[in-house]
C-alpha cells in the first residue's frame, strides 16, 4: 500500500518548495556555496538573557515533567501583557490566550478543531502552505481570495458569499503577508471585522511578522477594532520578533469560544511545550526590548541593500514594507520560464536560492520569495552572481552595474 491511498495524504499537493530545499541541499553536499535566500530562516541569535533564563530553569529539577498543554500562566499573562503594550488591547490570560508549538501549530490545532469534511474556508492565494493544507488536511474545502488587500479583494469575499455552498465559515488572512510582504492599516481590519459579522464568518488572522515592520509604519492588530473578539483569533510566534524560530513558540489570542475549542483539542494532542522554553520566552517578552527594535533595524537595512544592489544587477523588486521577505516578479526577458525552472536555474548557475512563488499557490506563478536571512556582505555577492546570470540569457543590466554590480 502507498503512502498516496491515505485518505489525507491523498488531499495533499506534492510539496513544490521541496524540490528546490533537494537541490540546495545536493549543492551543499558537493562543495558549492550556496546563498541561501530560500528559506525564512532567522539567522540572528536570541537574546542573551533568553538563553540564560532557559540554561537556569533547565538546571532546577522539578523543571522536567509535563507541562500545561494551554502554557504556562506566566507566559499567557506575559503575552497579554505584550498585547496591552503593543496595541492596547486587552485579553483574559486565562480564557483568551493560549501558547502554541509556533504559530503553524496553532493554525493547524484550530483547523482540526473547528472544521472537518463540507466545510468551506476561505483562504488567500498565494499563501504561506499552513493557511490552506491546515485545512485540507482536516478535510475541509479551500475557496481562494486574492492578498492584494485592495477593492478586487473585497469583490471576491463577496463573490464567495453569493456563490459557494456551502457558504464559507472561515476566512483567512495574513498581513504582514507570506510570501508577498503586503501590509494593511486599521481602517482594513475595521472594514473586515464589519463583513465577518454581517456574514457570520471567523476571521482566523496570522500576525507572525507583528515586529517585522520598515519605515516607522507599525503593523496593526485586528484585536485593535472594538468588537473583533466576537469573531476572531490571532496568531503571533516569536520565531522572527526574537530570532526564536527552532524552540517553536507561539500563540493564539483572542475569540473566547474558537480559544477553547482549540485549548480542548491541544489537551488531547500534547502537554504544551518544555517548561524552560515556556519560561525563557516569558524572558523574552517581560525584559527589554531593544533588541526587537535592533532586529528590525538590520533587516530594514538588508531589504535596502537587497532592492538596491539587485535593482542594479538587472532586477527591479518591489521593496517590501514589513515581513523578512520581499516579493519578487521574474525578470521580465525570463518570465516564460516559470518560477520552479527559473529558482532551479538561479540555483544552479548564480548559487543563489530562493523559492519558487508557484509553491505558495498558483497565483504565485511568475513571481519567487526572496527571504533577507543572509547579512548584506552575502546580499551583494548574490547580486552580483544574478547580475551574471542575467547576462548569460542576454539581460543587460543597468550601466551603473559595470563598476562593481553592487
Amino acid at each position: 500500500m502507498s503512502e498516496d491511498e491515505f485518505y489525507r495524504i491523498k488531499r495533499l499537493p506534492p510539496y513544490v518548495i521541496a524540490e528546490v530545499n533537494a537541490m540546495r541541499a545536493a549543492a551543499r553536499a558537493a562543495g558549492e556555496d550556496i546563498i541561501d535566500l530560500g528559506m525564512g530562516n532567522p539567522d540572528l541569535p536570541p537574546p542573551a538573557h533568553v538563553i540564560e533564563k532557559l540554561c537556569e530553569v533547565a538546571m532546577k529539577p522539578d523543571a522536567h515533567g509535563y507541562s500545561q498543554s494551554k502554557g504556562i500562566p506566566g507566559l499567557r499573562k506575559a503575552q497579554a501583557n505584550y498585547y496591552a503594550r503593543r496595541f492596547n488591547v486587552e485579553l483574559d490570560p486565562e480564557s483568551e490566550v493560549v501558547v502554541t508549538m509556533g504559530s503553524k501549530e496553532g493554525l493547524a490545532s484550530l483547523a482540526t478543531a473547528i472544521t472537518g469534511p463540507g466545510d468551506v474556508v476561505l483562504a488567500p492565494n498565494p499563501s504561506y502552505p499552513i493557511h490552506t493544507f491546515g485545512f485540507i488536511i482536516a478535510g475541509a474545502t479551500i475557496r481562494s481570495v486574492p492578498t492584494t488587500p485592495d477593492e478586487n479583494y473585497w469583490r471576491a469575499l463577496d463573490r464567495a458569499m453569493a456563490f459557494t455552498v456551502p457558504r464559507p465559515s472561515i476566512l483567512v488572512v495574513n498581513y504582514p503577508s507570506n510570501p508577498t510582504a503586503e501590509s494593511v492599516d486599521l481602517a482594513f481590519y475595521e472594514r473586515l471585522v464589519a463583513w465577518a459579522k454581517e456574514n457570520k464568518v471567523w476571521v482566523l488572522s496570522d500576525l507572525a511578522y507583528s515586529e517585522l515592520y520598515y519605515d516607522g509604519n507599525p503593523t496593526p492588530s485586528i484585536l485593535q477594532v472594538p468588537g473583533a473578539k466576537d469573531v476572531a483569533v490571532e496568531f503571533t510566534s516569536m520565531s522572527k520578533t526574537y530570532s526564536m524560530a527552532g524552540w517553536r513558540m507561539g500563540f493564539a489570542v483572542g475569540n473566547k469560544r474558537l480559544i477553547a475549542a482549540m485549548t480542548r483539542v491541544k489537551s488531547y494532542l500534547d502537554y504544551g511545550a518544555f517548561t524552560p522554553i515556556q519560561a525563557a520566552a516569558c524572558a523574552a517578552l517581560n525584559g527589554p526590548q531593544d533588541i526587537v527594535a535592533k532586529n528590525r533595524e538590520l533587516y530594514q537595512k538588508r531589504r535596502d541593500v537587497m532592492v538596491e544592489s539587485f535593482g542594479r544587477a538587472g532586477w527591479d523588486i518591489p521593496s517590501p514594507k514589513a515581513s523578512m521577505f520581499a516579493w519578487a516578479p521574474l525578470p521580465p526577458a525570463l518570465k516564460e520560464m516559470g518560477s520552479l525552472e527559473f529558482s532551479k536555474q538561479l540555483l544552479t548557475h548564480a548559487k543563489v536560492a530562493v523559492a519558487p512563488g508557484v509553491g505558495y499557490g498558483e497565483d504565485g506563478e511568475g513571481y519567487v520569495r526572496i527571504a533577507m536571512v543572509e547579512n548584506e556582505q552575502r546580499i551583494r555577492q548574490a547580486a552580483r552572481n544574478v547580475r551574471k546570470f542575467l547576462a548569460m540569457h542576454g539581460v543587460n543590466t543597468p550601466s551603473v552595474a559595470a563598476g562593481g554590480g553592487g
